[in-house]
């Protein structure tokens, strides 16, 4: 039997964005309460909110929307470790307990996932420019993040977002693994087909594995 688990974050008004983007809203423009056949809503939301894909336009002009990026690094085996590092750069160092060769797509699963959905974690972890050649080096396609930016909270050339890009690795942003136990998965957290946006909200699970 395979099971299920949910790692994408609840949008909703309370959930905490980007400082300085646009917070998720809803409105109701028809109300069944009422008397509308319906009750139909309109919502306002950065590509950018909860769990997504960043498209390689949000830092590259010129660049791939998420209409035009590949599905195929986004659904396929992943990887979810655990990494103690508190704070600063992830390094291959910090996850040499795991056996991680041949890695295809790897989920990285810090102290963020247990942050409330209201919080913002300013001081992440997140991935060295060291990192992501190894994951290039070893085949992999995609890179996941449970914390808001695969840079620094206060990068302003984005060392790791063009990297990724060059060594032709795609990258997921504000995942949940809180409840995700270390091991093999199927991955599932495709981008929708947006024209022009810069990214994507993505509703990403992971099953896990049938073994015969």
């Amino acid at each position: 039997m395979s099971f299920l688990y949910d790692i994408s974050r609840t949008i909703a008004p309370t959930l905490a964005v980007w400082p300085g983007d646009t917070p998720f809203t809803l409105t109701h423009t028809l109300r069944k309460a009422d008397g509308a056949s319906v009750n139909l809503t309109t919502i306002t939301l950065s590509p950018h909110t909860g769990s997504h894909a960043d498209a390689p336009y949000h830092f590259n002009d010129g660049d791939l929307h998420p209409s035009e990026m590949p599905l195929e690094p986004f659904i396929g085996v992943a990887h979810v470790v655990t990494v103690k590092r508190q704070h600063g750069g992830i390094t291959p160092q910090d996850l040499a307990s795991h056996d991680l060769s041949g890695v295809q797509r790897l989920l990285l699963h810090t102290w963020v996932s247990d942050v409330p959905d209201d919080e913002w974690p300013q001081d992440f972890p997140y991935p060295t420019v060291e990192l992501i050649d190894w994951l290039a080096e070893q085949g992999a396609v995609l890179l996941g993040v449970d914390s808001p930016s695969v840079d620094r909270f206060d990068s302003q050339t984005l060392p790791c977002h063009h990297r990724l890009r060059q060594r032709g690795l795609f990258h997921l942003e504000t995942l949940q693994l809180a409840h995700v136990p270390d091991g093999v998965y199927e991955l599932v957290a495709l981008p929708l087909k947006l024209a022009r946006a810069c990214g994507s909200p993505v509703r990403a699970i992971l099953r896990s594995l049938e073994h015969a």
